[in-house]
This record gives structure tokens, C-alpha cells and sequence, in this order.
């Protein structure tokens, strides 16, 4: 989804000139890491494709009998459809970096075909023709290749159409109105593979309005509450040759953003190669190592998957949850709150409203209490068993949630009479990954009103262990494991 560029409003929609590099589609750093992850949803379905056209090639002519083919029937495609897979893959067809062309792309997928062509005609032959001769091996061949040379012609439409539109152009914002960040900054302008949006500078009274046409925004304080920062890719910080005191404090601050950081120490040194590091943003490589990209992918199949299959369960009993909300007090049935997605990202949770209409609190400046007179019956009852979370499973779905994470929470939350997020450091890690459902703090006892400091700090470490150990397997364990440790916690206040 495309959205208008931060803080601009208007003149940003209208195209008004905010400075020279104006990308045509804005896109949060989520949604980007959506469309970076696009190989593995092309992959997948060149993958149920070629599988398909298979079990057709072995079940042509003997549907009735397709359970009873022999190994020596079944071998040759099955080995022919592991090559050509095996061979997409290897002849690089989904990295569809600046270089890709359509060409190139028809060219390999051709190869590849007329070689897993021959590798199952080759051991059909071995096997004595059970497979089914030559011609069942060249029309399975030919129908693969052609499925997968259609496919490619649509991957390579649709990913040009990103690029065309600067959606694979990193966002970057330059801290520091240095000469090194003109340099860069010139040098973008020159090339247009990599938008820099802005500029910060702690020195405003002796900074310019604007850095080679880009502007100066405010200070680097301001960068840490900006409306820009889930639109940015990286942070770049341009600073002179010699370390300061100062280099090393701002660098300990910005460190507090989710947002990468990069320190740039001499710009004209490094000529080219900085650009290039700066502006390789490609679509994710399918390694075979779990990299943060597979990991990704891995997280939205899984909540894709069970997803679905928790709506279909919970379908019931959400509906009944809404008749009792409606009976039970006057307002609407769900209640929405802005709240803090992936890297600052400002979403809108869905819950089931348990407090009264008139007194419910959207930003959280009191957490709930033991005994809060602004809970209502039907409220207390689906805050304790956690019900009123269930249709965030619709945040899930959309993409702006996942099943497991750390919790999101309300903008502007206050712990005492201080924002939490101010209270320590690192507040802001905890913004590297979508916010969910549930997460490793909740099921280890760090859930519900956070009163004191040591209890946000104690949340924060949860949330960043589970960071950084994040898999499939830890995530499916926090799902087994949630249900019993929220009915069994008598004592959390919810």
C-alpha cells in the first residue's frame, strides 16, 4: 500500500518540490520489507506450478491408476522436476537485480528446461521406457518451461514496475551538515538509485536551510520522534575524519533507533562503492542459510497460515464476545488504539472494548488497576481469559502484526507520570520486528501494566532476548505454552 510522504501532507501528494529526490511511491520500511521479500513468494509458486504440471504428466492417460505407477514410471519426473528446480535456482533467476532482463531471464529458463528435459528422457531410457518415452518426457519438459517462462515474464513486469517507481531505491536520511554529507549527497543526485529525504544537524544555528537542494530538518533529538522514521532504510551518519566526544555520543543515540546505522568518515575516499553499499537493496536473496530475509519470509507464511486457521476457530466465539459487549454496556463493540508497529511504524490495534465508552483511554495515560471502576462486567471477564485481544488477529492477517512479538504498545504510554519509552535506552529495539499477539515477555510473567521502571527495563530485555533467538520453533512454543500461562496467572492485572 502507498502512502504519502511523512509530515509533507499536501505539498508532498502534489508533488511540490520538498527537495531533489521525491520518490513517486512511498513505503514504510514494512511494507518495503514486503516487497523485498517477493523471490520467496515467486519462488513458491513457480515451485506448486512445476509441481502441478508433474502430477499431470504422471497421471496423463491412467488417472485411475496413479497410486499403482511403478518407481521406474514415477522416477524420471520426479529427478527431471528436481533439476529444473534445483537448476531455477542455481542460474540465480530470483535475484532480479538492476541487471535483469527479460531476455536473460527466457534465455536461463529455456536452458534449464532442455536440460531437465534431457535428464528425464536420459533416465527414462535407463529405466526401459516405463517412464513413458521420450515424448511424455519432452511434453512435460516443454509444458514446465513454458509455465515457468510466463511466470518469469510476470516476475520481471512487476518487479521493473517496482524499480520504475523508486520502490527498491533505499531511503536514507544523512545526519550531520557536513562536507562529506554534500558529497554524498551530490553524488546520490547524480545516480538516483538511493533518496535521501533529509538532513539533521545538532549545530542548527550554524547549519544551512538545505544540503544540495535536500533540507535541513532539525536537530538529531528531533530525528528520534520524527514522522519520518518508519520511512527510512538507514541512517547515515557524515562526520569529519577526526573522532569527537560528540561523534561518540550522537552515534550512542541514534544507536537507540531502530533504524540501521551507518558512519560515513570520508565520502570522497571511497568514491562509487559507498553509493553502491548505500543503494543495494535487492529483493532477498534465496540463500540457503537462515538469513533475516528467509526468517521473515518463514514468520509470514507461519502467520498466514495459522492465521487463518485461528479465525475460522475463534469465529464463534468472537461473535459472541460481540453480542455480550454490545448487551452489556452502550458503544461500539471494538475499540481501536494507535499504537507502535515495525521500526515506529503508527498502527491501529483492534480489541474488543472492555471499558465503559465514555472513560475509555486511547493513550494510555492510566494503565488499568486492580478493581478499575472504567472496566465493564463482560470486560472484566474477557480481560482475565485475554479474549479481547482476538481481533488483532485481523492486524496479523494485514501484515501489520504478527502471532508472536513484543507486545505493541499505545503511543505515548506513561509508566508513573513519565513516558516509557523514555525510560530506558533501548526502548526502541523492541520496534526491529513486528509487535504481536503475544510474545516471550508475556509468557514469562512481564504482561499487563508496567508501573515501575525495573518492570519496563525487565520488559525491554524479554523483548529483545526473543529478538534476537526468534525462530519458528521458539515461536510455535510461545503459541502452545500462552493459553495455560495466561488461565493459569491469577495474579497479573489484565
Amino acid at each position: 500500500m502507498a502512502a504519502t510522504a511523512p509530515g509533507e501532507g499536501r505539498s508532498a501528494r502534489d508533488g511540490v518540490a520538498r527537495g531533489p529526490f521525491r520518490p513517486e511511491v512511498w513505503l514504510n520500511t514494512r511494507e518495503r520489507s514486503g516487497v523485498r521479500l517477493a523471490p520467496h513468494y515467486f519462488r513458491t509458486i513457480d515451485v506448486l506450478c512445476v509441481l502441478c504440471g508433474s502430477i499431470l504428466a504422471l497421471s496423463a492417460g491412467e488417472a485411475a491408476s496413479l497410486m499403482h505407477l511403478t518407481v521406474a514410471a514415477v522416477l524420471p519426473v520426479v529427478v527431471g522436476t528436481t533439476a529444473l528446480l534445483g537448476l531455477t535456482r542455481a542460474l540465480d533467476l530470483y535475484r532480479f537485480g538492476k541487471e535483469t532482463t527479460t531476455a536473460r531471464q527466457l534465455a536461463l529458463i529455456l536452458w534449464a528446461g532442455l536440460a531437465a528435459t534431457g535428464v528425464a528422457a536420459a533416465l527414462d531410457w535407463l529405466c526401459g521406457g516405463a517412464g513413458g518415452g521420450l515424448e511424455r518426457a519432452v511434453a512435460w519438459g516443454a509444458a514446465c518451461s513454458a509455465a515457468l517462462a510466463i511466470l518469469h515474464l510476470v516476475w520481471t513486469a512487476i518487479v521493473g514496475h517496482w524499480r520504475r517507481k523508486g520502490m527498491l531505491s533505499p531511503n536514507i536520511v544523512v545526519v550531520g551538515a557536513t562536507r562529506n554529507a554534500e558529497a554524498l549527497i551530490a553524488r546520490a543526485l547524480e545516480r538516483r538509485d538511493l533518496n535521501v529525504l533529509g538532513v539533521f544537524d545538532d549545530r542548527l544555528a550554524r547549519s544551512p536551510k538545505a544540503v544540495t537542494g535536500v533540507p535541513v530538518l532539525g536537530d538529531a533529538e528531533s530525528l528520534l520522534t520524527h514522522r519520518m522514521t518508519p520511512f527510512i532504510d538507514r541512517i547515515v551518519l557524515a562526520i569529519d575524519a577526526a573522532p569527537t566526544p560528540r561523534i561518540r555520543e550522537l552515534t550512542q543515540r541514534l544507536e537507540s533507533l531502530p533504524n540501521p546505522l551507518t558512519v560515513l568518515v570520508d565520502a570522497d575516499a571511497g568514491g562509487d562503492r559507498i553509493l553502491d553499499r548505500l543503494a543495494d537493496m535487492p529483493l532477498a536473496p534465496l540463500s540457503n542459510g537462515v538469513n533475516a530475509d528467509r526468517r521473515a519470509f518463514n514468520k509470514r507464511l507461519q502467520d498466514l497460515f495459522v492465521g487463518v486457521i485461528a479465525l475460522i476457530v475463534a469465529a464463534p466465539i468472537m461473535a459472541l464476545i460481540a453480542l455480550a459487549v454490545r448487551l452489556d454496556s452502550p458503544g461500539p463493540v471494538f475499540f481501536r488504539q494507535r499504537r507502535h508497529g515495525f521500526n515506529h511504524e503508527v498502527i491501529v490495534v483492534w480489541k474488543f472494548r472492555s471499558m465503559r465508552h465514555d472513560r475509555a483511554d486511547a493513550t494510555a495515560n492510566r494503565q488499568v488497576s486492580a478493581d478499575d471502576d472504567r472496566i465493564t462486567r463482560v470486560g472484566r471477564f474477557i480481560r482475565a481469559a485475554s479474549l479481547d485481544e482476538l481481533p488483532q488477529i485481523f492486524n496479523v492477517l494485514a501484515g501489520e502484526m504478527s502471532l508472536v512479538g513484543p507486545r505493541p504498545h499505545a503511543i505515548g504510554m506513561k509508566t508513573g507520570e513519565t513516558e516509557s519509552a523514555r525510560l530506558v535506552a533501548e526502548y526502541a529495539h523492541r520496534h526491529r520486528i513486528k509487535p504481536g499477539m503475544t510474545g516471550w515477555a508475556a509468557v514469562k510473567g512481564s504482561r499487563g501494566p508496567i508501573d515501575t521502571e525495573a518492570q519496563v527495563r525487565e520488559r525491554i530485555q524479554w523483548d529483545i532476548d526473543y529478538i534476537e533467538r526468534q525462530s519458528l520453533w521458539l515461536d510455535l512454543w510461545i503459541m502452545l505454552i500462552t493459553l495455560p500461562v495466561l488461565l493459569g496467572d491469577r495474579t497479573a492485572v489484565r
